[in-house]
């Protein structure tokens, strides 16, 4: 992809489209989920420069240390650069065990999906804890989503981080998003870390879920073919229903 010319520009666009909205809608704060990876890196760091007060959200779940691990460093990163920011962390793990044992206990377990069932749970969780700290901050939650995952294949949680505001980044490709990242100084580990939603037990990566390459899908977005066409395709149809209004009975 070669769509974007200077990176510099961009930027300043994004920083101050936020900053247009936050003034006309009387917004207090901006929230961000910061889960170790590259769109969320970018899209915090964003937030942060608008000079609006930020709150970072660091929420593990049973998470991969890794991603934990990378998740604290970007916001420790940015609550000593920017005066405007602030770090929450919230461990969900046991809330998410809590509530899964509350199910299995009132319906002798004939709910309790070992995939993606429990995987969407736990990011809608995050969703929840996002929302109860804007909510109390006169604040808005950022979508850290970008173009292939919104609106490419729809890989994302309904009602989960698919629950947002605003989407900074949501007209970006994956690779665009990487090289902002680079321009903003986002740190090289996250930059290199494979993309991850952290939501399974064995740390698979969002590529491997999908079975093609970020790069092979903004392809065939692009031009229609390639080796993804397929994928893209199939995985489109089959996640339409978020990507659409919910269906509504008229009358």
């Amino acid at each position: 992809m070669n769509r974007i010319e200077n990176y510099a520009e961009l930027e300043t666009s994004i920083v101050t489209w936020i900053q247009d909205y936050v003034s006309k809608n009387k917004i207090k704060a901006l929230v961000v989920g910061v889960s170790g990876g590259i769109d969320s890196a970018v899209v915090s760091t964003l937030c942060a420069e608008t000079g609006i007060p930020t709150f970072v959200m660091s929420m593990p779940l049973l998470s991969n240390r890794d991603n934990d691990d990378l998740s604290n460093v970007h916001c420790d990163y940015l609550t000593k650069k920017y005066s405007n920011v602030e770090k929450v962390r919230v461990d969900l793990s046991n809330t998410y065990m809590s509530l899964m044992q509350s199910i299995e206990a009132c319906t002798n377990g004939a709910f309790l999906d070992s995939g993606l069932a429990n995987a969407n749970t736990k990011s809608r969780l995050r969703m929840v804890t996002l929302y109860q700290i804007a909510g109390s901050s006169g604040g808005i939650v950022v979508g850290t989503g970008n173009k292939v995952e919104d609106y490419g294949i729809g890989f994302y949680t309904k009602y989960g981080d698919g629950g947002v505001d605003i989407a900074p980044i949501a007209d970006l490709y994956k690779t665009e998003v990487w090289e902002l990242g680079k321009h903003l100084g986002v740190d090289q580990r996250i930059i290199d870390a494979p993309p991850t939603d952290g939501l399974w037990d064995d740390s698979r990566t969002d590529e491997a879920q999908i079975g093609a390459t970020y790069t092979d899908l903004e392809y065939a977005m692009e031009h229609g073919t390639g080796p993804a066409v397929r994928i893209l395709h199939d995985l489109n149809t089959k996640n339409k229903h978020k990507m659409i209004p919910i269906p509504t009975f008229k009358l």
